[in-house]
Protein backbone atom coordinates (compact mmCIF):
# COMPACT_ATOMS: atom_id res chain seq x y z
CA UNK A 1 0.00 0.00 0.00
CA UNK A 2 1.13 3.58 -0.91
CA UNK A 3 1.65 5.86 1.62
CA UNK A 4 -0.64 8.40 0.30
CA UNK A 5 -3.12 5.49 0.15
CA UNK A 6 -2.27 4.36 4.17
CA UNK A 7 -2.92 8.70 5.32
CA UNK A 8 -5.89 8.38 3.21
CA UNK A 9 -7.23 5.84 5.40
CA UNK A 10 -6.09 6.59 8.31
CA UNK A 11 -7.08 9.91 8.03
CA UNK A 12 -11.01 8.83 7.55
CA UNK A 13 -10.42 5.57 10.47
CA UNK A 14 -10.02 8.90 12.66
CA UNK A 15 -13.18 10.59 11.42
CA UNK A 16 -15.18 7.67 11.70
CA UNK A 17 -13.80 7.15 15.24
CA UNK A 18 -14.86 10.52 16.54
CA UNK A 19 -18.23 10.67 14.98
CA UNK A 20 -18.63 7.11 17.04
CA UNK A 21 -17.69 9.16 20.38
CA UNK A 22 -20.18 11.48 19.67
CA UNK A 23 -22.69 9.35 18.99
CA UNK A 24 -21.82 6.93 22.64
CA UNK A 25 -21.88 10.00 24.23
CA UNK A 26 -25.52 11.31 23.31
CA UNK A 27 -26.83 8.23 23.45
CA UNK A 28 -26.25 7.10 26.76
CA UNK A 29 -28.03 9.94 27.79
CA UNK A 30 -30.97 8.68 25.91
CA UNK A 31 -30.53 5.04 27.54
CA UNK A 32 -30.26 6.21 30.57
CA UNK A 33 -33.09 8.34 30.58
CA UNK A 34 -35.16 5.39 29.01
CA UNK A 35 -34.47 3.27 32.33
CA UNK A 36 -35.43 5.95 34.22
CA UNK A 37 -38.91 6.18 32.76
CA UNK A 38 -39.58 2.47 33.16
CA UNK A 39 -40.92 2.63 36.68
CA UNK A 40 -43.37 5.22 35.25
CA UNK A 41 -44.48 3.03 32.02
CA UNK A 42 -44.27 -0.73 32.74
CA UNK A 43 -46.79 -1.95 34.18
CA UNK A 44 -45.11 -4.85 37.09
CA UNK A 45 -46.50 -6.97 39.42
CA UNK A 46 -46.51 -4.11 42.97
CA UNK A 47 -45.65 -6.54 45.63
CA UNK A 48 -42.83 -8.37 43.95
CA UNK A 49 -38.99 -7.47 44.86
CA UNK A 50 -37.47 -9.60 42.06
CA UNK A 51 -38.88 -7.36 38.85
CA UNK A 52 -37.31 -4.24 40.32
CA UNK A 53 -34.07 -6.32 41.00
CA UNK A 54 -34.20 -7.56 37.25
CA UNK A 55 -34.85 -3.94 35.89
CA UNK A 56 -31.98 -2.72 37.73
CA UNK A 57 -29.91 -5.51 36.80
CA UNK A 58 -30.77 -4.89 32.88
CA UNK A 59 -30.04 -1.22 33.72
CA UNK A 60 -26.33 -1.55 34.99
CA UNK A 61 -25.21 -4.04 32.34
CA UNK A 62 -26.93 -1.71 29.79
CA UNK A 63 -25.35 1.38 30.87
CA UNK A 64 -21.86 0.13 31.89
CA UNK A 65 -20.25 0.22 28.48
CA UNK A 66 -20.18 -1.03 24.73
CA UNK A 67 -19.09 1.12 21.86
CA UNK A 68 -22.44 1.73 20.63
CA UNK A 69 -21.17 0.80 17.35
CA UNK A 70 -24.82 -0.33 16.36
CA UNK A 71 -26.15 2.71 17.49
CA UNK A 72 -23.68 4.73 14.94
CA UNK A 73 -24.32 2.12 12.22
CA UNK A 74 -28.09 3.23 12.02
CA UNK A 75 -27.88 6.94 12.28
CA UNK A 76 -25.31 6.93 9.90
CA UNK A 77 -27.51 4.91 7.82
CA UNK A 78 -30.08 7.70 7.94
CA UNK A 79 -27.55 10.31 6.90
CA UNK A 80 -27.03 8.41 4.05
CA UNK A 81 -30.62 10.15 3.10
CA UNK A 82 -31.02 13.00 5.33
CA UNK A 83 -29.07 15.01 7.36
CA UNK A 84 -32.03 15.56 9.92
CA UNK A 85 -32.76 13.01 12.37
CA UNK A 86 -36.40 10.86 11.38
CA UNK A 87 -39.09 9.96 13.48
CA UNK A 88 -38.49 6.23 15.06
CA UNK A 89 -34.80 6.46 14.59
CA UNK A 90 -34.20 7.03 18.45
CA UNK A 91 -36.51 4.58 19.00
CA UNK A 92 -34.76 2.22 17.20
CA UNK A 93 -31.64 3.10 18.73
CA UNK A 94 -33.36 2.04 21.55
CA UNK A 95 -34.21 -1.46 20.55
CA UNK A 96 -30.94 -2.30 19.06
CA UNK A 97 -29.21 -2.33 22.23
CA UNK A 98 -31.89 -3.85 24.36
CA UNK A 99 -31.47 -6.36 21.75
CA UNK A 100 -28.01 -6.08 22.82
CA UNK A 101 -28.30 -6.53 26.25
CA UNK A 102 -30.62 -9.30 25.30
CA UNK A 103 -27.26 -11.34 23.59
CA UNK A 104 -24.82 -10.73 26.54
CA UNK A 105 -27.34 -12.03 29.24
CA UNK A 106 -27.73 -15.26 27.50
CA UNK A 107 -24.20 -15.27 26.24
CA UNK A 108 -23.19 -14.90 29.37
CA UNK A 109 -25.14 -18.21 30.51
CA UNK A 110 -24.01 -20.12 27.32
CA UNK A 111 -20.54 -19.71 28.12
CA UNK A 112 -20.66 -19.62 32.32
CA UNK A 113 -19.09 -15.83 31.77
CA UNK A 114 -18.92 -13.95 35.41
CA UNK A 115 -17.48 -10.90 33.93
CA UNK A 116 -18.97 -8.80 31.21
CA UNK A 117 -17.69 -4.75 30.13
CA UNK A 118 -15.46 -4.79 33.34
CA UNK A 119 -18.34 -5.79 36.04
CA UNK A 120 -20.20 -8.97 37.05
CA UNK A 121 -22.20 -10.89 34.66
CA UNK A 122 -25.87 -10.58 35.24
CA UNK A 123 -25.98 -14.82 35.68
CA UNK A 124 -22.97 -14.05 38.20
CA UNK A 125 -24.67 -11.27 39.78
CA UNK A 126 -27.68 -13.98 40.56
CA UNK A 127 -25.62 -16.23 41.57
CA UNK A 128 -24.10 -14.31 44.37
CA UNK A 129 -27.68 -13.39 45.30
CA UNK A 130 -28.45 -16.53 45.31
CA UNK A 131 -25.84 -18.80 46.61
CA UNK A 132 -27.85 -21.82 47.95
CA UNK A 133 -30.35 -21.56 45.16
CA UNK A 134 -28.63 -22.01 41.97
CA UNK A 135 -31.93 -23.24 39.78
CA UNK A 136 -33.37 -19.49 40.63
CA UNK A 137 -30.12 -17.71 39.42
CA UNK A 138 -30.43 -19.30 36.54
CA UNK A 139 -33.83 -18.74 36.24
CA UNK A 140 -33.74 -15.18 36.93
CA UNK A 141 -31.45 -14.51 34.61
CA UNK A 142 -32.38 -16.43 31.61
CA UNK A 143 -35.87 -14.30 32.43
CA UNK A 144 -33.98 -11.05 32.58
CA UNK A 145 -32.20 -12.19 29.03
CA UNK A 146 -36.25 -12.66 27.95
CA UNK A 147 -37.04 -9.18 28.83
CA UNK A 148 -34.71 -6.94 27.51
CA UNK A 149 -35.45 -8.74 24.34
CA UNK A 150 -39.39 -8.24 24.47
CA UNK A 151 -38.52 -4.39 25.67
CA UNK A 152 -36.69 -4.09 22.55
CA UNK A 153 -39.78 -5.14 20.71
CA UNK A 154 -41.90 -2.71 23.03
CA UNK A 155 -39.94 0.28 22.33
CA UNK A 156 -40.90 0.23 18.90
CA UNK A 157 -44.15 0.09 19.13
CA UNK A 158 -44.45 2.88 21.11
CA UNK A 159 -42.40 5.42 18.76
CA UNK A 160 -43.84 8.30 17.60
CA UNK A 161 -43.81 7.37 14.17
CA UNK A 162 -46.34 6.28 11.05
CA UNK A 163 -47.47 2.70 11.84
CA UNK A 164 -46.76 1.58 8.57
CA UNK A 165 -42.47 2.17 9.62
CA UNK A 166 -42.78 0.93 12.91
CA UNK A 167 -44.30 -2.28 11.58
CA UNK A 168 -41.65 -2.40 8.90
CA UNK A 169 -39.16 -1.81 12.14
CA UNK A 170 -40.59 -4.47 14.11
CA UNK A 171 -40.34 -7.07 11.05
CA UNK A 172 -35.96 -6.27 10.71
CA UNK A 173 -35.63 -6.45 14.68
CA UNK A 174 -38.13 -9.64 14.60
CA UNK A 175 -35.64 -11.07 11.96
CA UNK A 176 -32.98 -10.31 13.57
CA UNK A 177 -33.94 -11.82 16.65
CA UNK A 178 -34.33 -15.08 15.74
CA UNK A 179 -31.77 -15.28 13.18
CA UNK A 180 -29.04 -14.37 16.23
CA UNK A 181 -30.37 -17.30 17.82
CA UNK A 182 -29.70 -19.53 14.92
CA UNK A 183 -26.62 -17.97 14.96
CA UNK A 184 -26.18 -19.10 19.03
CA UNK A 185 -27.14 -22.66 18.09
CA UNK A 186 -24.68 -22.95 15.22
CA UNK A 187 -21.87 -21.42 17.31
CA UNK A 188 -22.11 -24.31 19.78
CA UNK A 189 -22.66 -26.71 16.89
CA UNK A 190 -19.28 -25.11 15.52
CA UNK A 191 -16.91 -26.14 18.36
CA UNK A 192 -18.02 -30.25 17.59
CA UNK A 193 -16.01 -29.59 14.33
CA UNK A 194 -12.20 -30.85 15.16
CA UNK A 195 -10.97 -28.51 12.51
CA UNK A 196 -14.33 -26.61 10.82
CA UNK A 197 -14.29 -24.59 7.64
CA UNK A 198 -13.49 -20.90 7.13
CA UNK A 199 -16.82 -21.24 5.24
CA UNK A 200 -18.54 -22.40 8.94
CA UNK A 201 -17.23 -19.98 10.69
CA UNK A 202 -18.47 -17.18 8.08
CA UNK A 203 -21.49 -18.64 8.52
CA UNK A 204 -21.61 -18.19 12.30
CA UNK A 205 -20.28 -14.69 12.05
CA UNK A 206 -23.38 -13.94 9.65
CA UNK A 207 -26.05 -15.38 11.96
CA UNK A 208 -24.82 -14.82 15.21
CA UNK A 209 -23.48 -10.83 14.97
CA UNK A 210 -23.48 -9.92 11.95
CA UNK A 211 -27.29 -9.52 10.68
CA UNK A 212 -28.22 -8.20 14.12
CA UNK A 213 -25.06 -5.88 14.48
CA UNK A 214 -24.65 -4.62 11.30
CA UNK A 215 -27.45 -5.42 8.70
CA UNK A 216 -30.36 -4.53 10.89
CA UNK A 217 -29.02 -0.92 11.61
CA UNK A 218 -28.01 -0.01 8.72
CA UNK A 219 -31.89 -1.38 7.60
CA UNK A 220 -33.44 0.48 10.12
CA UNK A 221 -31.59 3.49 9.56
CA UNK A 222 -32.72 3.57 6.13
CA UNK A 223 -36.27 2.41 6.70
CA UNK A 224 -36.55 5.48 9.46
CA UNK A 225 -35.29 7.74 6.25
CA UNK A 226 -37.92 6.80 3.77
CA UNK A 227 -35.94 4.85 1.67
CA UNK A 228 -37.13 1.83 -0.16
CA UNK A 229 -34.48 -1.48 0.86
CA UNK A 230 -36.04 -3.38 -2.05
CA UNK A 231 -33.40 -1.97 -4.71
CA UNK A 232 -30.34 -1.55 -1.75
CA UNK A 233 -30.38 -4.80 0.37
CA UNK A 234 -27.69 -6.91 -1.96
CA UNK A 235 -25.19 -3.87 -1.21
CA UNK A 236 -26.10 -3.59 2.36
CA UNK A 237 -25.76 -7.33 2.80
CA UNK A 238 -22.05 -7.45 1.09
CA UNK A 239 -21.29 -4.39 3.21
CA UNK A 240 -22.17 -6.26 6.43
CA UNK A 241 -20.78 -9.56 5.74
CA UNK A 242 -17.46 -8.79 4.91
CA UNK A 243 -17.46 -6.02 8.21
CA UNK A 244 -18.61 -8.36 10.17
CA UNK A 245 -16.02 -11.13 9.06
CA UNK A 246 -13.44 -8.62 9.94
CA UNK A 247 -14.70 -7.57 13.10
CA UNK A 248 -15.07 -11.23 14.37
CA UNK A 249 -11.47 -11.85 13.41
CA UNK A 250 -10.17 -8.98 15.12
CA UNK A 251 -12.46 -10.35 18.42
CA UNK A 252 -10.95 -13.29 18.12
CA UNK A 253 -7.39 -12.32 17.39
CA UNK A 254 -7.73 -9.90 20.28
CA UNK A 255 -8.95 -12.58 22.42
CA UNK A 256 -5.60 -15.01 22.22
CA UNK A 257 -2.93 -12.42 20.77
CA UNK A 258 -4.18 -9.01 22.45
CA UNK A 259 -2.39 -7.38 25.57
CA UNK A 260 -4.34 -8.02 28.61
CA UNK A 261 -3.78 -4.54 29.64
CA UNK A 262 -5.30 -3.18 26.59
CA UNK A 263 -8.23 -5.63 26.25
CA UNK A 264 -9.18 -5.51 30.22
CA UNK A 265 -9.34 -9.47 30.52
CA UNK A 266 -6.46 -11.88 30.25
CA UNK A 267 -5.80 -14.06 27.27
CA UNK A 268 -6.97 -17.67 25.75
CA UNK A 269 -10.84 -17.20 26.66
CA UNK A 270 -11.91 -19.21 23.52
CA UNK A 271 -9.30 -21.60 24.68
CA UNK A 272 -10.80 -21.93 27.88
CA UNK A 273 -14.39 -22.02 26.52
CA UNK A 274 -13.47 -24.68 23.79
CA UNK A 275 -14.38 -21.83 20.79
CA UNK A 276 -13.06 -23.23 17.71
CA UNK A 277 -12.59 -18.84 16.74
CA UNK A 278 -10.71 -17.50 13.54
CA UNK A 279 -7.94 -17.89 16.12
CA UNK A 280 -7.96 -21.32 17.34
CA UNK A 281 -8.41 -22.53 13.98
CA UNK A 282 -5.55 -20.45 12.38
CA UNK A 283 -3.56 -22.21 14.79
CA UNK A 284 -4.82 -26.12 14.35
CA UNK A 285 -4.45 -25.32 10.62
CA UNK A 286 -0.66 -24.46 10.83
CA UNK A 287 0.64 -26.35 13.48
CA UNK A 288 2.13 -29.63 14.13
CA UNK A 289 0.50 -32.78 14.79
CA UNK A 290 2.39 -32.27 18.03
CA UNK A 291 1.79 -28.93 18.56
CA UNK A 292 -1.78 -29.57 17.46
CA UNK A 293 -2.50 -31.87 20.64
CA UNK A 294 -1.00 -28.81 22.69
CA UNK A 295 -3.94 -27.08 21.66
CA UNK A 296 -6.52 -29.65 21.90
CA UNK A 297 -5.56 -30.84 25.30
CA UNK A 298 -6.64 -27.67 26.59
CA UNK A 299 -9.79 -26.47 24.28
CA UNK A 300 -12.50 -26.35 26.85
CA UNK A 301 -10.10 -26.96 29.91
CA UNK A 302 -11.60 -23.78 31.76
CA UNK A 303 -8.34 -24.32 34.37
CA UNK A 304 -5.99 -24.02 31.06
CA UNK A 305 -3.15 -21.71 33.10
CA UNK A 306 -1.74 -18.91 31.47
CA UNK A 307 1.95 -20.68 30.66
CA UNK A 308 -0.11 -23.26 28.24
CA UNK A 309 -1.75 -20.25 26.86
CA UNK A 310 1.46 -18.25 26.17
CA UNK A 311 3.07 -21.83 24.44
CA UNK A 312 -0.37 -21.92 22.05
CA UNK A 313 0.72 -18.15 21.47
CA UNK A 314 4.02 -19.09 20.67
CA UNK A 315 3.09 -21.80 18.28
CA UNK A 316 1.20 -19.71 16.41
CA UNK A 317 3.78 -17.17 16.13
CA UNK A 318 5.97 -19.53 14.72
CA UNK A 319 3.73 -20.46 11.99
CA UNK A 320 2.86 -16.89 11.24
CA UNK A 321 -0.70 -17.65 11.99
CA UNK A 322 -0.97 -14.11 13.67
CA UNK A 323 0.01 -12.60 11.13
CA UNK A 324 -1.67 -14.20 8.68
CA UNK A 325 -5.04 -13.20 10.80
CA UNK A 326 -4.33 -9.77 10.69
CA UNK A 327 -3.74 -9.73 7.18
CA UNK A 328 -6.73 -11.44 6.63
CA UNK A 329 -9.07 -9.27 8.87
CA UNK A 330 -7.53 -5.90 7.39
CA UNK A 331 -8.42 -7.58 3.63
CA UNK A 332 -11.93 -7.94 4.52
CA UNK A 333 -11.70 -4.60 5.55
CA UNK A 334 -10.51 -3.52 2.93
CA UNK A 335 -13.14 -5.20 0.97
CA UNK A 336 -15.61 -3.72 3.30
CA UNK A 337 -14.45 -0.05 2.61
CA UNK A 338 -14.44 -0.56 -1.53
CA UNK A 339 -18.11 -2.04 -1.10
CA UNK A 340 -18.96 1.39 0.61
CA UNK A 341 -17.23 3.46 -1.56
CA UNK A 342 -19.61 2.33 -4.31
CA UNK A 343 -22.27 3.64 -2.75
CA UNK A 344 -21.60 7.47 -3.55
CA UNK A 345 -23.96 7.38 -6.72
CA UNK A 346 -26.88 5.80 -4.59
CA UNK A 347 -26.30 8.38 -1.45
CA UNK A 348 -24.78 11.00 0.76
CA UNK A 349 -20.80 11.38 0.37
CA UNK A 350 -20.54 12.87 4.13
CA UNK A 351 -22.15 9.31 5.59
CA UNK A 352 -20.63 7.09 2.67
CA UNK A 353 -17.29 8.75 4.22
CA UNK A 354 -18.28 7.01 7.58
CA UNK A 355 -18.77 3.75 6.53
CA UNK A 356 -15.62 3.60 4.36
CA UNK A 357 -13.46 4.31 7.28
CA UNK A 358 -15.41 2.19 10.18
CA UNK A 359 -13.86 -1.40 9.08
CA UNK A 360 -10.76 -0.24 8.69
CA UNK A 361 -10.87 1.70 11.90
CA UNK A 362 -12.17 -1.77 13.86
CA UNK A 363 -9.02 -3.40 12.39
CA UNK A 364 -6.27 -0.21 13.67
CA UNK A 365 -7.76 -1.84 17.41
CA UNK A 366 -5.47 -4.73 17.32
CA UNK A 367 -2.99 -4.04 20.46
Amino acid sequence: MSTTNHQAQQATAAAARERLAGYRRRFDARFEAYFDSLAGNLDTPPLSRFTPRCLDLLRDLSLRGGKRLRVALLYEAARLVTDEEPAGLAEAALSIELLQTHGLVHDDIIDDAPVRRGGPSTYYAYRREFPEDPGTALGLAVLAGDLAAFLSMRILLEADAPAALKQAMLEVQLGAGAETVAGQIIDLERDFEPLPSEELLHTVTEYKSTRYSILAPLRLGLLAAGEDLAGHDERLRRYATLAGISGQMRDDYLDLFGDEHTTGKSPGSDIRSGRRSYAVRAVLAAATTAERAVLESALGDPDCTAATIDRIRGIARDHGADAGLRSAMRRYAEDAAAEASAWRPHWRAEAVSFFEGLPLWNVQRTQ
